[in-house]
Formats: C-alpha cells, structure tokens, sequence
C-alpha cells in the first residue's frame, strides 16, 4: 500500500475539517442570532445528512469533474450537522447571568459573541468539530468514485484484484486513523471542558461579588 494515498486520505479529511469548522461557525452562529433564519439553517444542515453520500458526490461532480475538490465539497457538506447544531447549541447554552453582565458593560452583540459567548461554547464546539472529522475519514472512502484517491483507491483496486492483504492493511490504517483523531482531540475536548468550567465557577464568583 503506497504511503500517497495515506498523505492523500489526511489531505482530504484536513481541508474539508478547516472548510467545515469555518462555515459551520458561520452558520450556527446565524442561526443562533437571527431567529428568522434558524429553522431554516437547522433544517437544511438536516437534510443534507440524509443524502447518501454517492448521490452527493455524483451531483457535486456534474459542476467540479472528478476531483479531490468534489469529494473535499461532498465531505463537508455532508459533515456540517454535528458542526452547526454544536455551535448553536454552546452559544444558546451560555449562562444568561454572563450574557447580562457582559450586556451591562456596555458590550454590543458582536462584542459578546466573540470576547464572551464563542469562548465560552468553544468546548461543545470542539465536540461538533471531532464528531465531524472522525466521520469524514469514513466518508473520504467513497471519494475514490470520483476519482479523489486517498485509501478508498487502494481498497476499491483491491478488492477488483482479491488483494486481501492490501485491502486489510488499508482497512487497518483507517481504523487507526479514526482511533488517532478520535483519542486525540477526546482529550483535548476533556481539557477545554475543564477550563471552560473553570472560567464559568469565576465568572460566577465575581457576578456574586458585584
């Protein structure tokens, strides 16, 4: 198994997580600041989690041709739910306490959202986001369809040619991949949880005070 198609794996499930955390905060944010647009946002996100994933990717091909593009299009969209949903869920969870004391010194909305509310969500965020990545390296598979490479290549010439150990090894370092990224940034969300905890119990403590 050729170490390129490992390289090309990370490089498509990479792009599409900095795509996918970029416009899953635009939109969860949207969603939680204009109520007006938040069913909608929610629904759509909805939606494209039900399109199977070789449809998406057939209908994305028709406007980008077979490339990694299509298939970095495809993962993104169909990844944005856990995104969307956890940003607007963190930022509609903060303590209202904070939200009116932050109000009261003179804060306007935007102010809030990005010195008070978004760090403050950033662990359910960070959630969404790892929900997001450990699903698109199952999902980068079928890139191979139209022609992204990454391991769904080798699998797919494998099993043409019954290449079984080929086909195990790749099955075997998407596996780990997964366990990699999904231990990884646990911990890390464990460690934001903490934090984010802590911040809370002082903001708490100084709200008392006042």
């Amino acid at each position: 198994m050729a170490m390129r198609f490992v390289l090309q794996h990370l490089y498509l499930v990479c792009a599409a997580a900095l795509f996918t955390m970029i416009f899953g905060l635009i939109l969860g944010a949207a969603a939680y600041l204009c109520k007006p647009l938040r069913a909608m946002i929610l629904g759509l996100v909805d939606i494209l989690q039900t399109i199977p994933v070789l449809a998406m990717l057939g209908i994305i091909m028709l406007f980008f041709g077979a490339t990694s593009t299509t298939v970095i299009i495809g993962i993104v969209l169909y990844s944005l739910l856990p995104m969307v949903r956890n940003t607007y869920t963190g930022l509609e969870n903060v303590n209202p306490g904070i939200k009116e004391a932050a109000q009261g010194m003179g804060m306007t909305k935007w102010q809030r959202l990005l010195k008070i509310e978004l760090p403050l969500a950033f662990p359910i965020i960070f959630t969404g986001l790892r929900i997001a990545i450990v699903t698109s390296i199952g999902i980068a598979v079928f890139g191979a369809v139209v022609g992204g490479g990454g391991l769904g290549s080798t699998i797919n010439r494998a099993i043409l040619i019954q290449d079984m150990n080929t086909l195990m090894q790749a099955t075997f370092t998407l596996m780990a991949m997964a366990m990699i990224f999904d231990f990884g940034m646990s911990y890390m969300e464990k460690r934001l949880q903490a934090r984010g905890q802590s911040f809370r119990s002082r903001g708490a403590g100084n709200g008392s005070q006042g």
